[in-house]
């Protein structure tokens, strides 16, 4: 499991409730929407909140291997993703600063910047990315300037007027709520993929946030998938966040 930490750590950064409630797809679709007042309907959906903690179900595959976890969560908006292990056995910290990590398993830890995470999932990724892709908020800002918009099928695609040459971008929003159905960053001539679908939604108060999500990493032949469950979700509480690497372990190099 250690190294996927960094991975697992960057998709924590979602908040979600007990109560479920799915609305993806409630309501009456409208698709008369121009690119502008698209771009404003997401915009006024986005959620808020200070602090969060959670219990969450992870799901990797992997070279037609899965694993699963559950790990305790631990989020301060715009500041800190803490993820703890049973028996405290991986601690995960991160920050704009740096992703740091150990296991208790082989007595070893890593401290760095985004790069392995960027690397993994085959696209440039900082903290501010990584919370905007778990806040279920598109991956870069939407302009109206910048953006067009279509409909097709049951969803809004929003893309960049000018897509550039060796980096494409797409962004999938529900008719019904203007929330993110699906984030789309692909490298055509580097094989390089990464798609987060998110598969549901609930209500908390008047705010809609992600229930499920799924992130497809692909890079050549191999891809990675991992799938989130959130449960026992509470907001806006006083939280710690401790975290210290335990003395004598190994500092390991993430390829």
């Amino acid at each position: 499991m250690g190294k996927y930490i960094c991975v697992l750590i960057s998709i924590l950064f979602v908040f979600v409730s007990c109560k479920s409630v799915k609305t993806a797809r409630a309501g009456e679709a409208n698709f008369k929407l121009s690119t502008r007042q698209l771009i404003k309907e997401n915009s006024r959906q986005a959620a808020n909140f200070e602090t969060l903690q959670a219990k969450l179900k992870i799901n990797i595959i992997q070279k037609g291997k899965s694993q699963t976890h559950s790990v305790s969560f631990r989020a301060k908006k715009d500041e800190v993703l803490w993820i703890n292990a049973t028996f405290s056995v991986i601690r995960a910290m991160v920050t704009p600063e740096k992703v740091s990590f150990y296991n208790k398993l082989d007595n070893t830890c890593f401290e760095g910047d985004f790069k392995y995470l960027s690397d993994l999932l085959g696209t440039e990724l900082d903290f501010e990315k990584v919370q905007n892709l778990l806040f279920a908020e598109t991956l870069y800002p939407l302009k109206s300037s910048e953006y067009s918009s279509e409909v097709d099928g049951e969803s809004y695609i929003v893309q960049p007027k000018e897509q550039q040459a060796l980096f494409e971008i797409f962004f999938l929003l529900y008719p019904t709520n203007f929330k993110v159905k699906s984030q789309q960053i692909s490298q055509p001539k580097t094989f390089r993929h990464l798609q987060i679908d998110y598969l549901s939604y609930q209500e908390i108060g008047a705010q809609l946030i992600p229930e499920k999500i799924k992130v497809i990493a692909v890079e050549a032949n191999e891809e990675t998938i991992i799938n989130l469950e959130y449960k026992n979700v509470s907001l806006n509480e006083a939280l710690r966040f401790p975290f210290k690497i335990p003395a004598g372990f190994k500092k390991i190099e993430l390829e």
